[in-house]
């Protein structure tokens, strides 16, 4: 498919700038590109603390939270950053969460978990779910409304995301009022049209898409991948809390979304979905300025302060 000339004329200019990845023999050299700082807002507090996770393991978790706060007990987000499972960093995401904290007035807490090759499944959804639960604790110091906290992520962090809801809801797990992956790394099978089609190498593909998976699941996947690590295995979608997600038309999990979402409202489950014509994936921050990029944005943040809202 001749991707650039059906990518939206706003985003065209962000596929240019964008180098092509390989992986897994580019992985060494993307981990060590180093992202400018995003501005630190005065309204938001950021600071780090360490977690025990599996065995003696720890691993931090970075906490965005008001500067004034006045006793009362505030919502919380759980963010897990994208990458393909086998890249990214929280601060990478810093912009982003602190747009949380001032649109929603919540918590965020966003952790550094393990990743593939050198820790394969269930690492990464091991440390979220540890960050999850002590999220939910009562003595962290962080102030939480139980009632409401929310998981989200995008990519991959959108597959942790949609993992964890489903993770909390089958172990008793803390209660969960909402559920945000967006554009989510769902599906190891890579069988859909939307798979096949996008193959550029400027951005997120088939090639890498394989190779991401690969890495993460420790080898080829087989016939009894868990819904822990590719959520569209579950075959029992009920019971899960509300959901807001959306994706670029050209996006490679474009297809596995959408057919998320369908399985999500037939078993009963409340969800939200946007599409984005002439989107690819992670559009919003390639091109963070383009009026399509802003409205999804917009739209993603203000679901979130609506459920907290909602559920007030």
């Amino acid at each position: 498919m001749d991707l650039k000339n059906r990518v939206a004329p706003e985003l065209k200019d962000g596929l240019v700038q964008l180098p092509p990845l390989y992986l897994p023999g580019d992985l060494a050299s993307a981990r060590q590109l180093v992202q400018p700082p995003a501005e630190k807002s005065e309204l938001v507090r950021i600071t780090e603390r360490e977690l025990p996770v599996a065995g003696s393991s720890l691993i931090s978790v970075r906490i965005y939270e008001p500067v004034q706060r006045n006793g009362t007990a505030l919502p919380a987000l759980l963010w897990t950053h994208g990458g393909g499972y086998v890249l990214g960093h929280p601060s990478g995401e810093d912009a982003l969460c602190q747009s949380f904290v001032k649109a929603a007035g919540c918590v965020v807490v966003s952790p550094d978990y393990r990743l593939a090759p050198e820790h394969p499944y269930p690492a990464a959804i091991e440390d979220c779910y540890a960050a999850l639960i002590w999220l939910a604790g009562f003595d962290n110091e962080l102030n939480i409304d139980l009632t409401r906290i929310a998981v989200g992520g995008a990519s991959a962090g959108g597959g942790l995301a949609a993992a964890l809801a489903l993770m909390a809801r089958d172990k008793g797990g803390p209660s969960l009022c909402f559920q945000m992956p967006l554009y989510p790394m769902l599906d190891e099978r890579n069988v859909t049209p939307s798979s096949h089609e996008i193959t550029d190498p400027a951005v997120w593909n088939r090639a890498n898409n394989l190779a991401a998976w690969e890495m993460y699941l420790g080898g080829p996947a087989g016939d009894h991948v868990s819904p822990y690590a590719a959520p569209s295995r579950s075959n029992n979608l009920t019971g899960l809390p509300p959901a807001y997600t959306c994706i670029g038309q050209l996006d490679p999990f474009r297809d596995e979304t959408i057919e998320y979402v369908a399985r999500l409202a037939q078993a009963g489950v409340d969800v939200e979905f946007h599409l984005y014509p002439g989107g690819y994936h992670g559009f919003e921050h390639v091109v963070p300025n383009a009026e399509v990029s802003k409205r999804a944005r917009t739209d993603y943040v203000n679901a979130l302060a609506r459920a907290f809202s909602l559920n007030n």
